[in-house]
């Protein structure tokens, strides 16, 4: 049985009205520090990345080290971010013919991107990958050339769980009356025991400001395909307990993908 995204023994989608058609399986990652390989699951953990294939450097004009430097930086290699295999994420449908997720970003700030590292994804096939030999020389940030709000330290491994989500700032304004009896009959808040905000595959994005989801250049609203959030072990604020979530449009056959990004 799937389980709530919390240890509690309210039922929240039977206790309040109409929550539960709406709720989603996501996929807790629930990030520990550890030592991944370049064949696990990870959190800012090496990648399995092809040895042909050059690494990638950021070179938007502007990109600074900080909020506060206005000075703009050089070229900067990208870091490893996340790395999901399918094996460990069942519930995450993967491109035919690919089995590997990964994510890498700027970890600079980019002032014309609100303020904010710049992810790109990569799917890949494991067997190919591993039969083209990894690429072991991966470049890092020189000292002081990333804002520390972006780097995912320490490496994390994963322990992919599958629980219910419910909408928190996705929530209809029709249900709000329900979640505040909720609350004052069982003395517990909606969104710690209904909702995943934390680092996660699918369900709702865990937003901190009013939702802004993005659609495709067809007009398809995209699908939430992962957050990636700082969290107990990730020393990662962005911002202020920010967060980036990636969405991708499953109806367009080139899998277009955007980003968001909120603080408090």
């Amino acid at each position: 049985m799937i389980q709530g995204p919390h240890t509690t023994p309210l039922d929240v989608g039977e206790l309040i009205p109409g929550l539960a058609a709406l709720a989603m399986r996501t996929t807790m990652l629930s990030p520990k520090p550890g030592a991944p390989g370049v064949g696990d699951s990870s959190i800012g953990g090496p990648l399995l990345w092809p040895a042909g294939e050059p690494w990638p450097y950021c070179e938007q004009p502007g990109h600074r080290t900080s909020y506060d430097d206005e000075s703009p930086a050089g070229p900067v290699p990208v870091v490893p971010v996340v790395q999901l295999f399918a094996r460990d994420v069942p519930e995450l449908r993967f491109p035919e013919g690919k089995d590997v997720l990964q994510v890498v970003w700027c970890p600079l700030i980019h002032p014309e991107e609100s303020y904010v590292a710049l992810p790109a994804l990569h799917w890949r096939d494991e067997a190919e990958a591993r039969a083209a030999g990894v690429l072991r020389d991966v470049p890092e940030p020189p000292g002081g050339e990333y804002e520390l709000d972006f780097m995912p330290r320490p490496a994390c491994t994963l322990t992919p769980t599958v629980v219910v989500d419910y909408p928190d700032k996705d929530l209809p304004g029709e249900l709000l009356p329900y979640v505040v009896e909720f609350e004052e009959k069982y003395g517990s808040f909606y969104n710690e025991v209904a909702c995943v905000s934390r680092n996660k595959v699918g369900g709702y994005p865990a937003w901190t400001q009013p939702p802004d989801w993005p659609s495709c250049d067809e007009g398809h609203r995209m699908e939430h395909l992962l957050s990636v959030t700082g969290e107990e072990h990730l020393d990662m604020a962005m911002g202020d307990a920010g967060g980036i979530y990636l969405f991708l449009c499953r109806q367009c056959p080139e899998l277009p993908n955007a980003y968001r990004y909120d603080c408090h």
